[in-house]
């Protein structure tokens, strides 16, 4: 999985009950795109991310993707 500042992160819950959880990627700590990334959530918190098989990255179009 690889990823940019920018993109969106969506964690689809696993468990009834419990809703998705959606962010940003404002920082990209592994090398090359790779994770973990900082992700700040849509609730306004912030966390070190490490994407499971549940988790989905929605890339961002910008400049440099073009």
């Amino acid at each position: 999985m690889q990823a940019v500042v920018g993109d969106h992160v969506h964690m689809y819950s696993r468990s009834i009950g419990m809703v998705d959880r959606k962010g940003e990627i404002v920082e990209v700590r592994g090398t090359n795109g790779e994770p973990p990334y900082l992700v700040r959530f849509d609730d306004g918190h912030q966390g070190l991310v490490y994407p499971g098989p549940d988790c989905v990255v929605e890339h961002h179009l910008s400049e440099e993707r073009r």
